[in-house]
């Protein structure tokens, strides 16, 4: 329910932490152990093979059968990380010198880097405000002869639209290419994310649901042999090693982003805990939109219609017509409550990083910018950047409490309180 009370009349608000009141939160949040004896085995056994290269021992193949069971695909190929995967994917999609890519302004640069490395040239679509994934509708507005490609990014564990953008993609001939890096187990509706386009790319970074340390997988979701084989060899130097076969002759260029035999154990023992993950996060995720939704000036991360949200971040966004104080003082309150926080994710859309400024992927050059002579100026994406001009995130962990999650909510619903414009407290 809503009281309303003013602040000096009738009953106060609690004073925030930055200004000299109590915190909210006085106790740490759920911490825990991500890896022990189980991937202490693993390791193990990769070492007593004698060898750490992936086509000689079968760790690797081990960790790639595992996943595909896991995620119901007949082809993967492992790699190096999860901007290698995304690289591969793109090379075995065929992209080429001046080609367009459509992606998510808001991404790591991982998603970006493969575009550039095939001398592509990455197009950015607009999100929509509340899932902040890429609509349908940006895609299509973005699309000219040389398109050739989509990269649609799942953010922080939310799927996309991906009955709008397989529709765009297939009405005009277009490879669709899935980064999942902060995607696991993610559904929509009722499908996989990274088995819904043509191939989807995953991470194993350090910083995502499951970890090798660094590293990464790529779905091949046509099932064709020759597709994975083309796959498969992109990430080895275009070498073709299938059982006892090896060609060592490659027809064109292509880098080293082999997974080691270490990776691949570790990354064993971590899928077995992949569905625990994903559901805790979930469920936590989940809980803090139920929590917050209604606090007037919060727009909870809302989830896209029939989908499942695995919750690499929470991320909301705040309305300045409704509270009195900036982003950045709401996140400061937020966290002298105890409450973990962080202004934003990434400090602008990729298009307004420096490299895209000066359009110069290489040293003292354009290329492949001035293939076209494209530019990306400010309000390309206008709701790409009000995102993050007004967005601040939370951390989401499997190790989190229920009592966590509550004492977020609470941070959130007094620092919204007191900044509220019209003095109304939601209880």
């Amino acid at each position: 329910m809503v009281i309303s009370e003013k602040r000096g009349i009738g009953m106060e608000y609690d004073k925030l932490a930055i200004l000299g009141g109590t915190r909210i939160k006085e106790t740490a949040f759920g911490t825990g152990s991500r890896f022990g004896e189980e991937e202490v085995k693993e390791l193990v056994e990769a070492l007593n093979q004698n060898t750490l290269f992936y086509h000689f021992g079968g760790k690797v193949k081990q960790f790639l059968d595992k996943f595909n069971e896991i995620y119901g695909v007949k082809y993967s190929v492992a790699t190096s990380s999860g901007t290698a995967a995304i690289h591969v994917a793109l090379c075995a999609a065929g992209i080429s010198v001046g080609d367009e890519v459509i992606t998510s302004p808001i991404t790591d640069a991982g998603t970006v880097i493969g575009i550039l490395y095939q001398n592509a040239i990455p197009i950015f679509a607009d999100l929509d405000p509340h899932t902040y994934n890429m609509t349908a509708a940006s895609v299509k507005s973005r699309i000219t002869p040389r398109t050739k490609a989509i990269v649609v990014v799942h953010l922080a564990g939310n799927p996309a639209d991906m009955d709008g953008i397989m529709e765009v993609a297939r009405e005009h001939g277009l490879k669709v290419i899935e980064d999942c890096a902060q995607s696991y187990m993610a559904t929509y509706k009722g499908r996989l994310v990274g088995t819904i386009g043509d191939y989807g790319c995953f991470s194993t970074n350090d910083f995502k649901h499951i970890s090798t340390g660094d590293g990464g997988m790529v779905t091949v979701n046509s099932a064709s042999e020759a597709d994975y084989q083309r796959t498969h060899a992109f990430a080895d130097k275009n070498y073709s090693r299938f059982g006892s076969q090896l060609h060592r002759e490659p027809h064109l260029l292509a880098p080293n982003y082999r997974m080691t035999e270490l990776q691949g154990a570790v990354g064993i023992a971590q899928l077995s805990k992949l569905a625990s993950i994903c559901d805790a996060r979930g469920r936590h995720g989940d809980s803090l939109t139920a929590a917050v939704s209604g606090i007037p000036g919060v727009e909870p991360h809302q989830v896209t219609a029939g989908g499942r949200c695995t919750y690499w971040f929470y991320m909301l966004t705040l309305d300045p017509a409704v509270l009195s104080c900036t982003r950045d003082e709401f996140a400061q309150a937020l966290e002298a409550e105890g409450i973990l926080c962080s202004a934003g994710y990434i400090p602008q859309p990729v298009y307004l990083q420096p490299l895209f400024q000066r359009r110069e992927a290489y040293v003292g050059s354009h290329f492949p910018f001035d293939i076209t002579g494209i530019t990306y100026d400010e309000g390309l994406c206008p709701a790409a950047e009000h995102i993050l001009k007004q967005a601040v995130k939370l951390p989401i962990s499997e190790f989190f409490t229920d009592q966590d999650i509550a004492d977020m909510a609470a941070g959130i619903r007094k620092v919204a309180a007191h900044y509220s414009k019209s003095g109304s407290r939601v209880v």
